[in-house]
């Protein structure tokens, strides 16, 4: 049973939540928990957690989009990241066809200042990949080089986006066989790579994909949607995006990166200054008031 306190929570999904209890709340989420635990551990009923989520996550996604324009990026560096929504594409019933199954999140980050100005989710196909490509490439200054694995759709999604404007090439990496056992785990060995020039000057010593590969596993460990092998993982694809929004504005913004020392906004001449959690929960405030 519910004592009196906990019933009218659930009752009223307390929508005045204090400055200070939303604060708790989205910091709970972006260093990896999942909404029933963040609800638990703040004391706070899962409606308001899942609300306060998708209204922080909505301001986060317009505020990036705003913020991140004539960028002065010099090397980006792109790929994508596998996930799913509802089930994995082999288990989605036929009534969810089109909504659920395989997810792929694209994304680049400036190997300088470690920013990630631009991403995109959908499938891993030549539509997304251009809608992602043309995407960063409304958000740059100048010419940029681009580094991205050997994915195919790449190559018509950059020529759209950049024609002859950018000194792109592909790091297409050879693997050798899957040791048997580790067949549904882990990724075959990789015993080479090969830089491969597509278009423009790429200066061949900087082409590499580890910065944004590294990222992917900063977002497999910050994002608890990203989890494998739990019952994490989103159940629309609305709140899986929205995840990826919050977490962007989180690694962007208040995140220190451990070699730069600031946060990559910073790095990147976007804000003059450190964020924090409350910085974050004070727009969403603001939105709030401007909505009412």
């Amino acid at each position: 049973m519910l004592d009196d306190k906990h019933l009218w929570m659930y009752i009223m999904g307390m929508n005045k939540l204090t400055h200070e209890k939303r604060v708790q709340v989205i910091n709970l989420l972006v260093e990896g928990n999942s909404m029933r635990a963040t609800a638990r551990i703040a004391d706070v009923a899962f409606n308001t957690v899942a609300k306060l989520f998708i209204e922080t996550a909505k301001v986060c996604a317009e505020y990036q989009d705003k913020a991140f324009r004539n960028l002065t990026c010099k090397r980006l560096q792109l790929d994508e990241i596998w996930s799913f929504v509802y089930a994995k594409a082999k288990n989605v019933p036929d009534e969810k066809r089109g909504q659920a199954g395989d997810v792929w999140t694209w994304v680049a980050i400036d190997a300088d200042s470690k920013l990630v100005p631009s991403w995109r989710i959908g499938s891993r196909d030549g539509a997304t990949a251009c809608e992602f490509v043309a995407d960063l490439a409304s958000r740059l200054a100048n010419r940029v080089q681009i580094t991205s694995d050997g994915h195919r759709p790449y190559l018509e999604a950059v020529e759209k986006a950049f024609g002859g404007e950018v000194d792109f090439a592909q790091l297409i990496k050879i693997y050798g066989e899957t040791v048997e056992g580790q067949k549904r785990y882990s990724p075959a060995e990789c015993i080479g790579a090969k830089k491969s020039k597509v278009v423009g000057n790429p200066d061949l010593c900087c082409v590499s994909t580890s910065f944004v590969e590294r990222q992917n596993l900063t977002m497999r460990m910050s994002i608890r949607r990203f989890t494998r092998l739990t019952n994490a993982f989103s159940k629309k694809i609305e709140n899986h995006a929205h995840s990826v929004a919050l977490h962007y504005m989180h690694y962007n913004f208040v995140r220190i990166h451990k070699t730069l020392r600031v946060s990559p906004a910073m790095a990147a001449g976007v804000t003059d200054r450190l964020w924090t959690i409350g910085d974050i929960v004070r727009i969403v405030e603001e939105s709030e008031a401007k909505s009412n």
